[in-house]
């Protein structure tokens, strides 16, 4: 991708001035993430803001412990609330980010970005709308984690996974980040459902063998 092509992958940027977009396309780069990179950690401040051409990254915590929960992914045309968040208030992390496939993304450095936020309307707005998008939606996962019943989620996101093809390759501790819950409360019911005749389990993978089933569960209130 030429230089300048990048803008045309974000709609909120297209409007930008031609004085402003000059010196972000000039001060930025494309840079390339192979699948499995962590990007970014706890203890460690962004250097970029980052726009996301191709790809996926999961962005996730990690407890103490050990335990995990997928916050969000940042998807093509997308960018990290965190990353946002942190370069607005020049915090640290505290979360990480871990590239699932090959990324392809913009890196703004964070002098550019500093100066765009004060100086750009347009820029402005772009970052803030792409913000506040996120944080609702991280809302939703956190509303669902403190109060959707685990079995609806789990069906719900078997579902998902599954799609036409109805297999999954998933651990029961991948699954149990995705839900923000322990390892063992999903192999339990995961045991439930397949006792139910809905999956069938192997090692690191999962079959829909009765979607109906599970879309009556996915359901309840």
């Amino acid at each position: 991708m030429a230089s300048a092509d990048w803008i045309s992958s974000f709609p909120g940027l297209r409007k930008l001035e031609p004085d402003v977009a000059k010196p972000l396309i000039e001060t930025s780069n494309v840079v390339h993430l192979s699948a499995g990179t962590r990007i970014f950690g706890p203890g460690h401040a962004p250097e970029a803001y980052l726009l996301l051409l191709q790809g996926t990254v999961r962005v996730q915590q990690v407890s103490e412990t050990g335990r995990e929960i997928v916050l969000y992914r940042v998807s093509a045309g997308e960018s990290c609330a965190l990353t946002t968040a942190c370069l607005m208030g020049y915090e640290e992390y505290q979360a990480e980010g871990i590239a699932e496939t090959d990324v392809d993304a913009v890196a703004i450095p964070r002098a550019t970005f500093d100066e765009l936020i004060a100086t750009s309307a347009t820029f402005r707005r772009f970052v803030f709308t792409a913000f506040s998008v996120r944080i609702t939606n991280l809302l939703r996962v956190i509303e669902d984690v403190a109060f959707a019943r685990v079995d609806v989620r789990l069906a719900q996101r078997l579902l998902q996974l599954g799609g036409d093809a109805r297999h999954i390759e998933l651990t029961h501790q991948a699954l149990a980040a995705e839900l923000g819950t322990a390892r063992e409360v999903i192999s339990r019911q995961l045991n439930e459902f397949q006792r139910r005749g809905w999956i069938a389990t192997s090692r690191g993978a999962i079959d829909v063998l009765n979607a109906d089933g599970l879309r009556k569960l996915a359901s309840a209130p």
